[in-house]
């Protein structure tokens, strides 16, 4: 088995070439087995309990922002706003 650390690079990894393959335009059947591949480990991660929701949310922010750079904004929810 995989240590934490080793599954989240591979993930960081797969993330990074989802993202850019978005921004590149590829094609409908690539990007969909490319997220399929995101989703599975992501799922891995939850339902083992190596990860949580926040730290994969987290890595996928930073992996977003690698990719098409900053967010112009950031969004509040609106319990936060109340």
């Amino acid at each position: 088995m995989r240590s934490k650390t080793e599954t989240m690079a591979e993930l960081r990894r797969m993330l990074h070439e989802m993202l850019a393959a978005r921004e590149g335009g590829e094609s409908a059947p690539r990007l969909a087995r490319t997220q399929g591949y995101v989703d599975g480990t992501m799922r891995a991660l939850l339902d083992s309990g190596q990860a949580t929701r926040q730290e994969l949310l987290e890595l996928v922010a930073i992996e977003r922002a690698r990719v098409s750079g900053p967010a112009t904004a950031e969004v509040r929810s609106a319990s936060m706003s109340a």
